[in-house]
């Protein structure tokens, strides 16, 4: 376990109800690898803090490098559910990844990041976001028409300048790196990260 453990008391969740839900991912993972589809855990064998309802994501390291990430931003399934789903879809379809194998099962670490809503983050300025950007803090969304892309706050860690922060992001937006517009909307949120 690393500083960032299931130790840590996380948004009112026990030690023992981040345990099972790093053992959800990894079981719906599992299971996915012979059934080809996610183990949904039944929520009603489930303590109520894993019934709520809310967004995940769910990132796959092997040896320190990204193997997969999926999740959705807005809150639309029970804790344990998205859970399960994302684990499932970040090792099976990640399109920047080919599927988890059988041998990469054992060594792959897991990390779940419970989402707060996003919240509008009107700015005036690039220099306004910039100089309001929480570095380690917040994840952001930017949308401008049918270009969307988001960080979650964990990728402050390669990236904790906020214009390179910001210049990658645009990039998975698929906006040039330059661009602005007073048409782009941005949002941000805040993430709880339970790891392996």
């Amino acid at each position: 376990m690393d500083r960032m453990s299931s130790h840590d008391s996380g948004p009112g969740l026990t030690p023992h109800e981040q345990q099972l839900l790093l053992s959800i991912a990894r079981c719906s993972i599992e299971y996915g690898l012979l059934q080809k589809r996610p183990l949904l855990p039944a929520e009603s064998d489930m303590p109520p803090a894993l019934t709520r309802i809310q967004a995940t994501f769910v990132t796959l390291t092997l040896k320190e490098n990204l193997r997969g990430c999926i999740g959705m931003l807005e809150a639309v399934y029970p804790l344990c559910r998205d859970v399960a789903q994302n684990a499932f879809a970040a090792a099976f379809r990640d399109p920047r990844f080919p599927p988890l194998s059988e041998k990469e099962l054992p060594v792959v670490k897991m990390e779940i990041s419970l989402l707060t809503p996003p919240v509008p983050f009107p700015v005036s300025s690039e220099q306004d976001l910039l100089s309001r950007m929480r570095p380690g803090v917040d994840g952001l969304i930017l949308e401008d028409g049918f270009r969307r892309g988001t960080f979650l706050p964990a990728v402050w860690e390669d990236l904790p300048d906020p214009r390179d922060f910001l210049m990658h992001l645009k990039l998975k937006a698929g906006l040039p790196p330059d661009y602005w517009s007073d048409t782009l909307r941005v949002s941000r949120y805040t993430a709880h990260k339970i790891s392996e």
